[in-house]
């Protein structure tokens, strides 16, 4: 991979795809309208409307603009064609020592997405979960220490 590719899975792929489509398509007209419509009201010295418009507008765009660039950049990988070692897209479940288990999929960074257990092959965690098998053990730097995982199971 060079420094100038952004790994997606294909299932990312989609759904950056569909932001990116709302985006154009409906967040961006809608706006446009907010704006007309503030326009029409007259003294924009004043209207909070108009501003809150502007902002939308501009949040709209750059999220466009930094979705058109990572489309020029990334890179479709297809999930782990085997369950033997973590690799990109794998489901790897995780046993912290003294703590529960947890289930991540290992992700680029343009898709992570913590509350769904997507966590970045760049991250600390995903880099050490790399290439390793089911009985592993993986040694973590954390700002606390170090953590240690074991795998239980890749999918």
């Amino acid at each position: 991979m060079t420094e100038e590719e952004i790994l997606l899975t294909p299932q990312g792929k989609v759904k950056l795809e569909a932001e990116l489509e709302h985006l154009r398509t409906v967040k961006r007209p809608q706006v446009a309208q907010q704006l007309r419509r503030s326009i029409e009201e007259g003294d924009l010295t004043e209207n909070i409307g108009y501003e809150d418009a502007k902002h939308e507008q501009s949040f709209v765009e750059g999220r466009i603009l930094t979705l058109e660039t990572l489309f020029k950049k990334a890179v479709v990988v297809e999930g782990a064609t085997t369950s033997d070692t973590v690799g990109f897209g794998s489901w790897v479940t995780v046993m912290e020592r003294g703590g529960g288990e947890e289930v991540f999929q290992i992700v680029g960074s343009a898709e992570v997405d913590p509350g769904n257990s997507r966590i970045s092959n760049e991250s600390p965690l995903g880099k050490a979960l790399l290439d390793h098998r089911v009985g592993d053990e993986v040694a973590v730097e954390a700002p606390d220490g170090v953590l240690h995982f074991e795998i239980l199971d890749i999918r």
